[in-house]
């Protein structure tokens, strides 16, 4: 399983709002206990974090321009892959901010829209045709202005002490709800298969 954040780079950007899928993804790798993130070239110069069932990748990149790193980096995944089974089975996901929901709150879907999410537009326009991805959204709320200057400064502000907190159960919920959407995704290719 390939599970890449998008957002802004660190360290300018850490821990600010619209960087929220990095920060769930650093709480992860701690939980998972897997080994600490490091720049890989060959994964689009972003940061890797590997074990034996997962991938946990951070784009290097601008979030608005997500797209190119987040299918680079997946190319090297499914390259690393040694079997067309294994290639089948690959799932992506990708973990991102989400201004429609509150913080504490996660959507994960399939398919669909970017609704207005630059990154996620970013992201789906360079992957190749068909390819179904599980999103992963996490709730930053949003400001009471919708005008984009107010925006923009509201999901670049760092997060509170209080945030930083609900981003904790965060990743513990996302775990389990993409675990539940992957076993889901499994249980469909298995049918359309014909296997048991």
């Amino acid at each position: 399983m390939f599970v890449a954040s998008i957002g802004n780079p660190s360290p300018a950007y850490a821990n600010t709002l619209h960087s929220a899928g990095h920060t769930v993804l650093n709480l992860l790798r701690t939980w998972l206990v897997t080994p600490p993130f490091a720049k890989s070239r060959p994964h689009a110069g972003g940061l890797v974090s590997a074990s034996q069932d997962y991938i946990l990748w951070q784009s290097p990149s601008l979030m608005n321009v997500s797209g190119k790193p987040v299918a680079a980096a997946w190319r090297t995944f499914l390259s690393s892959l040694s079997s067309p089974e294994d290639k089948h089975a690959a799932r992506l996901i990708v973990v991102h901010d989400e201004l429609e929901l509150p913080i504490g709150k996660i959507r994960v879907k399939s398919g669909g829209s970017a609704r207005g999410h630059n990154g996620l537009k970013s992201v789906m326009g360079a992957l190749p045709g068909g390819i179904d991805f599980t999103r992963v959204g996490i709730g930053i709320g949003r400001c009471t202005s919708r005008e984009s200057k107010d925006v923009a400064a509201y999901v670049l502000r760092k997060m509170t002490t209080q945030e930083l907190d609900a981003m904790e159960d965060v990743a513990g919920q996302a775990y389990s709800e993409w675990e539940h959407a992957m076993d889901y995704k499994n249980h469909k290719d298995r049918d359309s298969t014909g296997g048991i």
